[in-house]
C-alpha cells in the first residue's frame, strides 16, 4: 500500500516527460490514420456487399441506408426500451414515493419491490413464475439448513448447477410433465423465457447463500483503514465495498427480502449482480453515492452510446457479414475489419444492455474466493472461466471461447507473478553484471547498482513499459482470437482462421494487427498516467 501511495504522490502535480510526450504524438497519429482506413474500408464493403447480405432492415437515421439488426440479442432489446422505460419509471416513482411516505425499512420496501417484481414477471413468464419461485424457495430452505457446514459449499453449487444445466436441456419444461392436468398452463407461458432470465437468479441465489454461510465469519475488511482511504467514504457516503463488507443482523435475511432481491424488476433479465449485502443494505438507506445530477449525466451519456451504435449499424454491417459467411471468402485484412468490427459491437451492445438496467437500479465473487482467490489463479481461472460459459449457454463454441481465454491468460499471470517477485531492478543487476549491456549504454543511462532508483526511472522504466507493451499485444491478439471462436465461427473454424492468417498474404496483416494492439496498449498507459496526474 505504501509504494502504491507514493506513486500516486509521485502522478500528482508532475508534468509528462519530454519522450513520453514524443511518444503519444506518434501513438495518436498512428491511431487517427488506422482508424481512417479501417473505416474507409468498412463503409466500401457495406455497399459493395449489402445486396447479399440478410438481416438488414430500413434505417431512420439516415436517409435511403439499410439498419443492420441481425444481432437477436440487441434487436429484442432496441424493441422493448420504450415499453421497458416507462414501466421501470413507474416502478422507480411509485417505490421512492412510498418509502418516505410510509417510512419504509428493509421489510417495508422487500415488500413493495417484491410486489412489483411479481406483478413484472408474471408479464414475463406467465404461469412459469410457479417454476422460478418453486426452485428459489428449495435453494432458500437449503441455505438455512446447510449454512455453517463444511459440505455447505458443496451443496449450494450442486443445486444451483444441477437447474442451470436441466433447466436448458428440458427448455424450461413443460407443464405436461407433471400431469396432463396442468397441461393447459402451457398456453400461459408469458412473452419471456423463464429459463433465459433465471441464469441471473441463479447468480443471486448463490450470494446470498454465501453472504448467509460468511455472516458470523470474521472479516479482514478493515473499515477504518478503507475509510481514509476511500474518497467516497470520506465525504460521509457509503461505497459498494463498505456496503458488501458491511455486517447484517439476521433479520435481515428474510424470505421476502431474498426474494425480492431474486427478482428485483430493474436487474431481473440483464444485471448487474450485485452481493445480497449490499443490496439489503440499499434497501433500508437508499444509496447516497450518485447525486441526481450524476445520474442524470449517466443517462444522457447512455443515450450517446445508443446513438453511436445506430450510427455504428447504419453504416457498418459486421453482423451480417459475419452470419452470412461471406467473410470467409474475403481477403485477411477484410477478416481482420470485420471481426475486429463484430467485437466492437458486442462492447458496445453489452454496455448498452447493462447500462440501461443498471440506471433504474441506482462482482461475481462467489466462484473465486471460496477456491482460493487469488492464491490459486491458475486453477481457479479454469474453474471461473467453464462455469461462465455453462452459464451462459450449453455449447462447445462457448466452452472453446472459456478454456481458450484460460489457455491465453497463462503466460499474463505467469509474467505478472514473476514481474512481483523479480523487481526491475534485480533485472538491470542481472543485465549489467552478466555483461548484456554494453558499457556505452551504462555510461549513456548512467545506470550504476549504487543507485539503481535512477535506473528506474529512465532505462528499467523504458524497458518494463516495452515488455508490458509487447505482453499487452499478445494478450489482445489471443482473446481477440478466443472471442471470434466462441462468438462468431465456433470452435471447427479454428483451423480455417490459422490457414487464413498464416498464409503468405495473412502474415502481414497479423503483423500489422500485433503493432496495432502494442499502440494501443502503450495509449492506455498514457491515458492511465494521465488520470494519476489529476488525481
Amino acid at each position: 500500500m505504501g509504494t502504491s501511495a507514493a506513486n500516486k504522490e509521485n502522478f500528482k502535480g508532475s508534468r509528462i516527460e519530454p519522450w513520453k510526450q514524443k511518444e503519444l504524438y506518434f501513438l495518436v497519429t498512428y491511431a487517427f490514420v488506422f482508424y481512417v482506413i479501417i473505416i474507409r474500408r468498412s463503409l466500401q464493403l457495406s455497399h459493395d456487399y449489402g445486396k447479399q447480405l440478410f438481416g438488414l432492415r430500413p434505417g431512420w437515421l439516415i436517409p435511403r441506408q439499410l439498419n443492420d439488426v441481425t444481432d437477436a440479442q440487441w434487436r429484442n432489446l432496441r424493441g422493448n426500451i420504450p415499453v421497458l422505460t416507462v414501466v421501470f419509471g413507474i416502478f422507480t416513482l411509485l417505490a421512492n414515493l412510498m418509502r418516505p411516505f410510509f417510512n419504509l425499512k428493509v421489510g417495508g420496501m422487500s415488500i413493495i419491490w417484491l410486489l412489483f417484481s411479481l406483478t413484472y414477471l408474471s408479464y414475463l413468464h406467465g404461469a412459469c413464475i410457479i417454476f422460478v419461485l418453486s426452485i428459489a424457495t428449495v435453494n432458500f430452505l437449503l441455505v438455512k439448513i446447510f449454512a455453517q457446514k463444511k459440505y455447505f459449499p458443496l451443496v449450494i453449487w450442486s443445486y444451483n448447477s444441477f437447474f442451470l444445466v436441466c433447466n436448458r436441456i428440458y427448455e424450461g419444461y413443460s407443464f405436461s410433465i407433471f400431469g396432463q392436468q396442468w397441461a393447459f398452463l402451457d398456453n400461459f407461458r408469458g412473452t419471456f423465457r423463464w429459463h433465459i432470465c433465471f441464469n441471473f437468479v441463479v447468480l443471486r441465489m448463490i450470494s446470498f447463500g454465501f453472504d448467509y454461510h460468511w455472516r458470523n465469519q470474521d472479516s479482514h475488511f478493515d473499515m477504518e483503514k478503507h475509510c481514509k482511504r476511500c474518497l467516497i467514504c470520506k465525504s460521509g457516503k457509503s461505497c459498494y465495498q463498505a456496503l458488501q463488507e458491511s455486517r447484517l443482523q439476521n433479520d435481515k435475511f428474510s424470505y421476502t427480502t431474498y426474494l425480492c432481491y431474486l427478482l428485483y424488476a430493474p436487474l431481473y433479465i440483464a444485471g448487474p449482480i450485485l452481493s445480497f449485502k449490499a443490496f439489503a443494505s440499499q434497501l433500508e438507506v437508499p444509496q447516497n453515492t450518485h447525486s441526481v445530477k450524476n445520474v442524470a449525466l449517466y443517462g444522457f451519456r447512455w443515450l450517446f452510446s445508443l446513438l453511436l451504435m445506430e450510427l455504428m449499424t447504419h453504416l457498418f454491417y459486421y453482423n451480417s457479414f459475419a452470419n452470412s459467411g461471406l467473410w470467409k471468402h474475403m481477403s485477411p485484412m477484410d477478416i481482420f475489419i470485420i471481426g475486429y468490427g463484430v467485437l466492437n459491437f458486442m462492447w458496445l451492445k453489452f454496455l448498452l444492455i447493462w447500462r440501461f438496467f443498471r440506471f433504474w437500479s441506482l462482482k461475481f465473487r462467489y466462484v473465486y474466493i471460496p477456491l482460493g482467490g487469488s492464491q490459486k489463479k491458475l486453477l481457479n481461472v479454469w474453474v471461473v472461466f467453464t462455469f461462465v460459459a455453462i452459464w451462459h449457454d450449453l455449447e462447445w463454441k462457448l466452452l472453446s471461447w472459456a478454456w481458450l481465454t484460460c489457455l491465453f491468460f497463462i503466460p499474463e499471470l505467469a509474467l505478472k507473478s514473476a514481474a512481483n517477485a523479480f523487481q526491475v531492478k534485480h533485472i538491470l543487476a542481472f543485465l549489467l553484471q552478466s555483461s548484456i549491456v554494453p558499457k556505452s549504454l551504462i555510461f549513456l543511462f548512467d545506470i550504476k547498482l549504487n543507485v539503481v532508483h535512477q535506473a528506474e526511472s529512465s532505462f528499467g522504466e523504458f524497458i518494463f513499459r516495452e515488455i508490458s507493451a509487447v505482453a499487452g499485444a499478445i494478450t489482445i491478439t489471443s482473446l481477440m482470437v478466443a472471442n471470434l471462436v466462441g462468438f462468431v465461427i465456433g470452435p471447427k473454424g479454428i483451423n480455417w482462421l490459422l490457414d487464413s492468417f498464416l498464409s503468405k498474404e495473412g502474415l502481414p496483416v497479423l503483423g500489422a494487427m500485433f503493432i496495432t494492439f502494442y499502440v494501443g496498449t502503450k495509449l492506455m498507459f498514457h491515458i492511465e498516467e494521465a488520470r494519476k496526474r489529476s488525481c
